[in-house]
């Protein structure tokens, strides 16, 4: 067996639900009226409401333990979940039940980077509500069972030196990565190719934070307006392609020579045919196109970018195109994609031909080393 019963396997894609009392906690009293606060409407639904907006708790966010015939997209009240969705102690128990030693946890009532407080008008108050989710996030949930929990942490979008000033204080509290968007010119903000970012950037680079890119976090893909749901959950990875094609060919890691990114829940299966096409963009049009890029493509990709998979086969039997240093593994729970409580057990499965040392660096160990994470060992 590839996974011996000592593997502690790690997961670097997980999601929280916050508790209704995240933000009231913790906000200054001048922002509690306008802050993030849970009212349960007349359907008997729990609504979030902040600056008069209202944001539902997503019936896919949280699935887990749910037969899938009865998965959907309505709103839910927190009794409809299982604890382990918003209660880290809850959580721990639903992660021996699978097997699962540690896991990194992105946000839900904020979007997976940060959107809903970036799209908020008062930016005081939108400052004071990432920073009151990073500080409940590292000194209620992670804290609750520090080997058991990485730290993941949000940063102000509108503001390169205020995200640079939130990573470093995040970093003196224990925070290991930065959840940033995976598109942000797709929000109306400069893109990679700016030196906009770069004040953002270094501090990551300083603190060794990888910066985790969420799917999903820079816009939902583009489909026809009348393709149903699935295409979009299926193409959703498809994103992950573009912010990996565009990073290959920015300034990013040129300027930031020690800066790690984690395309988290993009899969992996089509990382050798991008890395092979990009190789021949950069080989026959560099000259004219007066490329900055001095080596291809994919060697840059293999000293900086690392692709997340829950389920992808295809990707498994490429990894001598990929690099099985540069794979990690996710459980998704509890979302509708996570294989929770057999996620060990379908894991195993996939990674059954490869040898020991291979499989152990895929559910462990390059997770260990990426997010300098030595709980549990």
């Amino acid at each position: 067996m590839p996974l011996p019963d000592d593997a502690q396997l790690i997961s670097v894609d997980d999601h929280v639900v916050e508790h209704a009392d995240v933000w009231q906690d913790r906000l200054p009293d001048r922002h509690k009226e306008l802050g993030p606060r849970v009212e349960r409407n007349e359907l008997g639904h729990d609504i979030w409401h902040y600056e008069g907006k209202t944001f539902a708790n997503i019936g896919l966010n949280a699935v887990a333990g749910k037969p899938r015939e009865e998965y959907g997209v309505e709103p839910t009240a927190y009794e409809d979940m299982i604890p382990g969705c918003y209660d880290p102690r809850e959580r721990v128990k639903d992660m021996d039940l699978d097997g699962i030693q540690a896991q990194l946890c992105f946000p839900s009532m904020p979007g997976f980077a940060g959107s809903t407080f970036f799209g908020m008008d008062d930016k005081d108050l939108a400052l004071a509500c990432v920073q009151a989710y990073n500080d409940w996030h590292i000194e209620e949930w992670c804290a609750a069972a520090p080997e058991r929990f990485i730290p993941l942490v949000l940063v102000p979008l509108w503001s390169p030196d205020d995200a640079a000033a939130e990573i470093a204080r995040t970093a003196r509290m224990g925070a290991r990565a930065v959840s940033f968007s995976e598109a942000p010119h797709r929000l109306g903000l400069p893109s990679f190719n700016s030196d906009h970012w770069d004040p953002v950037l270094a501090a990551a680079q300083e603190h060794s934070m990888p910066l985790c890119l969420h799917f999903g976090s820079g816009g939902v893909p583009e489909t026809s307006p009348d393709a149903p749901f699935a295409v979009l959950i299926a193409l959703f990875g498809m994103n992950s392609q573009f912010t990996a094609t565009e990073l290959l060919f920015s300034p990013v890691f040129r300027k930031f020579p020690d800066l790690r990114v984690c395309l988290s829940e993009g899969g992996i299966g089509w990382i050798p045919y991008l890395l092979e096409r990009c190789d021949y963009t950069w080989e026959r049009h560099r000259h004219y196109l007066d490329l900055e890029l001095k080596v291809p493509p994919s060697e840059i990709f293999r000293d900086h970018i690392f692709g997340c998979f829950i389920s992808d086969d295809a990707g498994i039997a490429a990894l001598d195109r990929i690099g099985v240093e540069q794979v990690m593994w996710e459980c998704d729970y509890p979302h509708s994609d996570s294989n929770w409580p057999n996620s060990r057990k379908l894991l195993t499965e996939s990674l059954r031909h490869l040898p020991d040392d291979q499989a152990l660096a895929i559910a462990e160990t390059n997770a260990r080393r990426v997010f300098s994470f030595t709980g549990g060992r």
